[in-house]
């Protein structure tokens, strides 16, 4: 599945959920005809949650996807330990993305419908990285498997995401 992405200006735009503006005042929107970098995922990340908490993709097939996330001021909790909040925000960037690669975003949504973590560790490191892998694809759903390890490896939490897969309607 391969993945590109255009601007269009945002007067042309009346309603579709898969578009982001970017500093020009311009909106991507995603299409499905070569696989995107790394950098062009990041850089539609811009202005989001994503960009707050410094989430930074650093690997992504239509199986695997890893982002890294620093364990710092943002993320930590009030006993300078990695905050689970910070951890599930990891998870389901890495989950819903995961699932961007592998649906038409001109005909399909994806949206985070439920998401689950055991947080087993903490970590004196100073990032962690989170390593979707799909545990089932269907048609209108997609479960992943998120592991959050510090970068010796330890597991730190370990969560499971599922995406709905919704028809944008008249798409």
């Amino acid at each position: 599945m391969q993945i590109f992405f255009t601007t269009i200006p945002i007067s042309s735009i009346l309603h579709f959920s898969n578009y982001n503006k970017n500093s020009d005042n311009q909106i991507y929107k995603l299409h499905q005809l070569y696989s995107m970098t790394c950098d062009e995922i990041n850089k539609i990340c811009r202005n989001t949650l994503m960009e707050q908490l410094d989430i930074v993709f650093i690997e992504a097939n239509e199986t695997r996807i890893v982002a890294k996330m620093p364990v710092d001021h943002r993320t930590f909790q009030p006993m300078k330990r990695l905050h689970g909040g910070a951890s599930m925000a990891l998870a389901e960037s890495v989950g819903s993305m995961g699932s961007i690669f592998l649906v038409d975003l001109r005909k399909f949504q994806v949206l985070g419908v439920e998401i689950s973590g055991s947080h087993v560790a903490t970590t004196h490191e100073n990032e962690v990285f989170g390593i979707g892998t799909i545990v089932h694809r269907g048609k209108t759903q997609h479960v992943w498997e998120i592991r959050i390890e510090d970068k010796t490896g330890k597991l730190i939490s370990l969560c499971r995401l599922t995406n709905r897969i919704v028809p944008i309607p008249n798409a």
